[in-house]
């Protein structure tokens, strides 16, 4: 059986460089004897992602899939940096339009879901929060993402909506990063994706933010200008958006695009 490598983006860089100064075989970062996939793809897809890719390697034989999740800036500017990778999916059109214009996208990416953000407290809710606007309270310690990515541009225009004036104990790197500080306790509440907090099942309580529906984040997933295989790439992004990579997605809380 082949081991799937969910690992920070630049051990995948430094790994595929490896592979690449060691094979002659065409697709980023192909080991002698079979085909590599690489996929940079949004912290929030972590779950869905790597289900898709047990599925595309039952079906495509020699085919070992590797992923990189990161936070979608982080990704896009790698991309345009030209990191040995065959595709990109973003959280957001944001981070997609920067990797188009920086020419790292071959062909036109295509939107495939779609997802809002909620508030999560620790299961034990400590600080008894029951609305959003308690992240106003006295001693709440609340987290969100850097402004630089999605869940960061998203958060922080929900909290300026919401009226909220107490500042962010801490801005962490990816939606992810917001989930473990909740979950472990570190933090009394976070804005993450209805997904994440889908993810987190019992760990995490969900409350509802009033107008979070009026910040939709679309997904894009495009083929990378420097792929090895054009072919198998697009091959990917087909089982994203066909009905089974839409079924994963639906059942994880994403929506349609």
């Amino acid at each position: 059986m082949r081991r799937r490598l969910l690992i920070p983006l630049a051990a995948s860089l430094a790994l595929a460089s490896s592979l690449a100064a060691c094979s002659s075989e065409e697709g980023a970062g192909a080991e002698a004897g079979e085909k590599e996939l690489t996929v940079l793809a949004a912290a929030s897809l972590t779950e869905t992602f790597t289900a898709l890719g047990e599925e595309f390697e039952k079906t495509h034989d020699g085919v070992d899939v590797t992923f990189a999740f990161d936070s979608s800036a982080t990704l896009a500017a790698q991309a345009v940096e030209g990191a040995p990778a065959d595709v990109l999916a973003t959280a957001d059109l944001r981070t997609m339009d920067d990797a188009v214009a920086g020419g790292a996208i071959d062909g036109d990416p295509q939107t495939f879901a779609t997802n809002v953000m909620t508030l999560v407290v620790p299961a034990d809710n400590p600080a008894g929060i029951s609305s959003f606007a308690d992240l106003d309270k006295p001693g709440v310690d609340y987290v969100l993402c850097v402004e630089t990515a999605p869940c960061g541009v998203v958060g922080a225009a929900l909290i300026a909506d919401g009226g909220i004036t107490a500042d962010p104990a801490s801005l962490e790197v990816d939606v992810k990063a917001v989930l473990a500080k909740v979950a472990s306790g570190e933090a009394d509440a976070g804005l993450v994706y209805v997904t994440d907090a889908t993810a987190a099942g019992a760990d995490v309580v969900s409350i509802e933010i009033p107008g979070a529906e009026t910040q939709l984040l679309e997904y894009p997933i495009g083929v990378l200008e420097q792929t090895g295989d054009d072919d198998l790439a697009a091959e990917f992004i087909e089982l994203v958006l066909s009905d089974e990579g839409r079924r994963v997605l639906a059942d994880a809380g994403f929506g349609a695009p």
